[in-house]
């Protein structure tokens, strides 16, 4: 089962026991190839919720397996002793909202997972400069968050959510507060960066403007998911 990016294979997640329990998660299945942006749609109640929670090491599944990166970490148990550090280490994040640190600026926001991980400040800062540049905000690495743009913050958000160069990125929403032009900017961007650095990108998302981008679509409904191919447009 170990490979690059991510693979799902049974994942179950029941909430609560006998006559009162709910599955939220009955049966999903997923793979995201390193390099690949892949979108997860469903209504309220559908469980993708509970899968991102899942899959970011934020609650226990009940049953199934996933691997992250070449790591199987769970297998109808945890497979990981110190799950703080794989959330810190291997998943990235990227939310609705940029949640940057306002007292810090724009540089110390995306190095800081870096410090935490254990990196030198000189070395963590070096590799926030690097992505910044990639995504094109270095100009802005001295900013405080309020001094930026909208797109701005996020660009900055996403540098951070890659700053430890996880195998995996979890993107919840990542282009809700925007319009149109910005939210094909983001997700260009996250295309660009899952290419340049192998990472799997899985994106929650409503948004009907970015949707036809996705080359891969995975539904999920009443806790079951199936896969459907995208439009195929993408940003070749």
């Amino acid at each position: 089962m170990t490979q690059k990016g991510i693979l799902i294979k049974g994942l179950k997640k029941r909430y609560g026991s006998g006559d009162t329990a709910v599955d939220a998660l009955k049966t999903v299945d997923m793979s995201v190839g390193p390099g690949e942006v892949v979108g997860l749609i469903g209504p309220s109640g559908s469980g993708k919720s509970t899968l991102l929670k899942c899959l970011g090491a934020v609650i226990e599944p009940t049953a199934g397996q996933m691997a992250l990166g070449d790591e199987l970490i769970y297998d109808d148990a945890w497979k990981v002793r110190d799950i703080r550090a794989l959330r810190r280490d291997r998943i990235g994040f990227v939310f609705q909202a940029p949640y940057l640190i306002p007292f810090l600026d724009v540089t110390d926001n995306v190095a800081l997972p870096s410090m935490l991980a254990g990196r030198s400040n000189s070395d963590a800062r070096s590799r926030a400069m690097e992505l910044l540049r990639a995504l094109d905000v270095h100009h802005r690495a001295k900013a405080m968050p309020a001094q930026l743009s909208g797109g701005e913050q996020q660009r900055v958000a996403i540098a951070r959510g890659l700053v430890n160069q996880p195998p995996v990125i979890l993107a919840d929403e990542p282009t809700a507060p925007l319009d149109s032009q910005r939210a094909l900017a983001v997700i260009r961007i996250l295309n660009d960066m899952a290419q340049k650095f192998e990472t799997a990108i899985i994106v929650v998302t409503h948004d009907e403007k970015i949707i036809p981008t996705f080359k891969r679509i995975y539904h999920i409904r009443d806790g079951v998911t199936y896969e459907e191919k995208g439009e195929g447009r993408g940003f070749d």
